[in-house]
């Protein structure tokens, strides 16, 4: 069999993560890109699909911008706001604060002394506006008189969820600073009265939190684009010292893991592809290779371990499957807790022969069914630079696409997984269960003590708790509790639902151990249920089902859901 090499010499490109098609590699070195394919005849299999690699590797001519990561420069200062110089000064507001005496004056010392140094203009502006300190609200004065040029007001409501106040103020700082093309802001609170040191802390990190995503734009598909201008930001009154040095140095490294996961699911299924998303695996392993290894199998592999599962809903695709396992070691000391984190890899899903179709489907958007894996990889580059102690993380993601062609598995075809269970099929767009099916059994096999997966799995999780909460399934009372404190260090929205193993009735079948899907009713936890088969019992194991929150219709972008909960349970795990 002949083989063939061309080397096509192409502009340069770059980003925060690069995804070029599966069939190019890079050279670090240089901007020529290598194509290599082999000459097979052409009613050989194997050479259909190649000649699909060769189509794939400039569909659309999609061309990546460079781009960098924002970086802001963050500072904690106790000084007189009505002394700090920049651009914008920040104060966020609640109801209570926004009080006034018979006068109309501000009761709260800190406004009614910036209010004093503007001759009333703050309380007069914010009368005028009907500023009243509710969440969502903001006002923003270009004035003289203070070090700084404009001074904004920005609200904080009532709210009982202190964290999501704090980080919407980052993020309303942020979108300010757009507008004015601010290089440096400062924010402080009108009121820190009742806050500890810890809630400080806390505070502080949430305020970063949201400005650092506040300010990230993915522009790497668009033809035109903005560099942010925010280059620092002084968080003032909260405190200083080393203790809210490293916080916020917490936030930087969090939210460069959710940027990735943000990233990877923006791109698209015709650039990122599973060789592309293992790649991104790799990299990690390479930037943070004094605690990461990297393992990818190829389909010769996977078949080796009898991951039929997996295997049958990758069979369609012209892109072949790639299955990731990053493992995290600390360089040092006792290993305490192995821990696994599993995400569903669906860089594409078509639905199989059960195509998706009808208004509601999503066709268009299922680039964002590898949401899970975007979590878990997203989750790895931030401890990659965190480097916590005592745990041991396996991070495992079964990527491939759910496609349709004459050797996809079909409705009614008989699969066998790993731990030698077996599915009927009766529906090929219930696709995402079985692949993780074979990643759970994996995932028990590394010694795992926990294990999360997280999946885009169902719409009926979505109908049970809409856009913004992913719901939670697990027999594990302490596993529950584990990860909901987690996220309310991050500000993550979880709700745990019922594992009703009444449910199981439906997913039995008449000619193997059991079907892929049951009835409408009750779908998120009879999903749930199914994953559960596949775990040892043994180990504590939990399913997040974060379909609703991972992307934001409102944005028309990911929002990289999860990440900032795996780093806060893997840091807990850490440290216990």
């Amino acid at each position: 069999m002949a083989a063939l090499r061309v080397s096509l010499a192409l502009p340069s490109t770059s980003s925060s993560f690069h995804c070029y098609p599966s069939s190019f590699t890079k050279l670090r070195s240089s901007p020529i890109w290598t194509l290599s394919f082999s000459v097979t005849p052409l009613c050989s299999r194997r050479g259909k699909r190649m000649a699909h690699y060769i189509a794939r590797a400039t569909l659309g001519l999609t061309q990546i911008n460079q781009t960098e990561a924002p970086k802001i420069s963050f500072a904690a200062k106790e000084i007189d706001l009505v002394g700090w110089k920049g651009d914008i000064l920040a104060v966020g507001a609640t109801e209570k604060d926004l009080a006034r005496d018979e006068n109309s004056k501000f009761q709260n010392p800190l406004l009614q002394k910036l209010d004093s140094k503007l001759g009333g203009l703050l309380s007069e502006a914010s009368s005028e506006e009907d500023f009243s300190g509710k969440s969502g609200q903001s006002t923003i004065l270009r004035i003289p008189g203070l070090g700084s040029k404009r001074i904004a007001l920005v609200g904080l409501g009532s709210s009982t969820s202190p964290i999501a106040a704090y980080r919407s103020l980052g993020e309303a700082v942020a979108a300010a600073a757009k507008s004015a093309q601010a290089s440096n802001i400062a924010v402080a609170l009108a009121s820190t009265d009742g806050l500890s040191a810890e809630s400080k802390l806390s505070s502080a990190y949430a305020i970063a939190t949201g400005a650092l995503l506040g300010i990230f734009e993915d522009t790497r598909f668009k033809s035109e684009s903005k560099k942010p201008t925010l280059k620092s930001l002084d968080i003032l009154g909260l405190g200083t010292g080393s203790e809210i040095e490293k916080k916020l140095k917490h936030a930087s490294d969090v939210c460069a893991g959710v940027i990735l996961g943000r990233e990877l699911v923006n791109a698209p299924a015709n650039v990122l592809t599973p060789a592309v998303l293992a790649d991104e695996a790799k990299k990690i392993a390479s930037t943070y290779s004094d605690v990461f290894s990297a393992n990818i199998l190829d389909v010769e592999q996977c078949k080796e371990l009898k991951m039929g599962s997996y295997l049958a809903v990758a069979e369609a695709s012209a892109n072949l499957p790639h299955f990731i396992h990053l493992c995290y070691k600390p360089s040092g000391g006792e290993i305490r807790k192995k821990i696994a984190l599993v995400g569903k890899g669906l860089t594409f899903d078509s639905g199989g022969y059960n195509i998706k179709t009808g208004p509601g489907c999503s066709i268009e958007l299922m680039k964002f069914d590898m949401g899970g894996a975007a979590a878990v990889l997203g989750a790895a580059k931030a401890l990659g630079q965190i480097k916590p102690a005592g745990v041991e993380v396996h991070f495992i993601v079964a990527a491939c696409e759910n496609m349709i062609s004459g050797t996809g598995m079909r409705p009614g075809d008989i699969i066998t997984a790993s731990n030698g269970k077996t599915i009927e099929v009766n529906n090929t767009d219930a696709e995402g269960r079985l692949t993780l099916a074979d990643a759970l059994v994996y995932a028990c096999n590394q010694g795992a003590e926990k294990i999360v997966d997280l999946a885009t799995l169902t719409g009926a999780c979505v109908v049970a708790l809409g856009p913004s909460i992913a719901g939670i399934f697990t027999p594990s009372d302490d596993l529950a509790k584990e990860v909901v404190a987690a996220s309310e260090v991050s500000g993550e929205k979880l709700w745990r639902m019922p594992m009703e193993d009444s449910y199981w009735d439906s997913m039995k079948s008449g000619v193997a151990d059991m079907v892929n899907t049951g009835g409408r009713q009750g779908g998120a936890i009879t999903a749930a249920l199914f994953l559960k088969q596949f775990v040892d019992e043994k180990v504590q194991w939990m399913h997040i089902d974060l379909a609703g929150p991972v992307w934001s219709d409102k944005k028309k972008n990911a929002t990289g859901f999860g990440v900032s909960t795996l780093v806060e349970w893997v840091l807990k795990n850490s440290t216990n």
